[in-house]
């Protein structure tokens, strides 16, 4: 479950699920075919909305079912996967990029072996 400190910040988005990334879909990302994709942001983020963002379409965070099921073994580890995907593309809608976010996780990581 995503935490309420973030649903409340959550604007013109939706979350959906999806067997597999379109070929229009990895095509944008310059990704092949067969590419591993757990998720994927598609918007405009939060940071980049200037006064004339109104009335826009909602932006769409999609995770893939059939790739995380692919390398998650069990449903606790599918569950963790989902949640680390969700999480993930939330921080795109929220503006941060990937190299931002990879320093994110993994400082969350080194946090929780810690723990």
């Amino acid at each position: 479950m995503i935490p309420q400190k973030f649903r409340d910040k959550l604007d013109n988005v939706v979350i959906t699920v999806a067997e597999e990334p379109s070929a229009e879909q990895l095509s944008k990302l310059g990704y092949r075919q067969g590419t591993l994709l757990f998720g994927l942001y598609e918007g405009v983020p939060q940071l980049r909305r200037g006064v004339h963002y109104n009335m826009a379409i909602p932006d769409r965070i999609t995770i893939f079912k059939n790739p995380i099921e692919r390398v998650a073994r069990t449903p606790e580890q599918i569950k963790q996967k989902v949640r680390d995907t969700v999480y993930h593309e939330i921080a795109h809608h929220f503006g941060m990029d990937e190299k931002e976010i990879r320093l994110v996780e993994k400082k969350r990581l080194k946090r929780n072996r810690l723990e």
